[in-house]
């Protein structure tokens, strides 16, 4: 198996590819929000920039804010569980939907708001691969507005075989090997050809390598610069006679690097 140095699940290129492809975007929603993709009249993405400011930042969010039909849609993939998912979504709902009226205009006008998150984990105790909350009452489940959704697709829950071009999709974000690629390619469907012809092509350019090269200099200069906090704080405590696995505990530290600290 040949491991793929970069997924449709990498935010940078998952960003770039969505951004620079449109069409890839409208007809992956199309699926991901169960709508005819010839119902699609309005169609724009709100945030097609990537600010460099977040190229070093490693809790940024290449996620793309979309408006379809009135709705604000915002579209992000999640390679790890850092804790608090569920809620981390709401505030991003949240933030969204309050963000979103106009000035001067009235509560009618805020438009429906839906957060869909594309994720590399398992996050709810359920077999079904797609789960969606809404705010609904309690006892008799009617909601309460339409106005708020949030979605998520689980990628580990797929099935083996991808049963209609949802699951096709969702295969491509769960591909991690060049022959899981091939595969889905083979099998002729013409928009995952694209979609996969838009990756190899995006993944080559210039534009894309600089990017990735630059944040991963980015990430590199903050493991050292946290290195270098460790050690400092190890000094401190060595001098201060503490004991070695206290350090190790509070540093992280390995024994070995301590001992030579403490010996130099």
């Amino acid at each position: 198996m040949t491991k793929l140095k970069h997924t449709f699940k990498t935010d940078l290129l998952f960003k770039m590819l969505f951004v620079k492809y449109p069409d890839l975007l409208k007809r992956l929603v199309a699926e991901l929000l169960k709508i005819p993709l010839e119902s699609i009249e309005q169609f724009g993405i709100r945030n097609p920039e990537i600010p460099p400011e977040s190229l070093g930042n490693k809790f940024c969010r290449l996620d793309i804010n979309m408006m379809v039909n009135g709705q604000r849609v915002d579209l992000e993939v999640q390679v790890g569980n850092e804790g608090n998912y569920p809620e981390r979504t709401l505030f991003h709902w949240a933030r969204e939907y309050s963000t979103a009226l106009p000035s001067g205009k009235d509560f009618s006008q805020l438009p429906r708001t839906i957060i869909v998150s594309i994720m590399a984990f398992n996050l709810f105790g359920c077999t079904e691969y797609h789960s969606e909350f809404q705010a609904l009452e309690v006892s008799r489940h009617t909601p309460l507005t339409d106005k708020m959704s949030l979605q998520y697709f689980e990628l580990k829950k797929l099935p083996d075989t991808a049963g209609n071009n949802l699951e096709l999709w969702l295969k491509l974000f769960a591909a991690n090997t060049e022959e899981e690629l091939e595969e889905i390619n083979k099998m002729g469907v013409s928009i995952m050809n694209q979609a996969i012809g838009a990756y190899r092509s995006i993944t080559a350019s210039p534009e894309f390598q600089e990017i990735e090269r630059l944040r991963e200099k980015a990430s590199h200069d903050e493991a050292q610069a946290l290195h270098n906090v460790r050690m400092g704080i190890a000094q401190n405590m060595l001098k201060r006679d503490r004991p070695i696995d206290e350090i190790i505990e509070d540093t992280g530290l390995s024994r070995e690097v301590l001992e030579a600290l403490r010996n130099d």
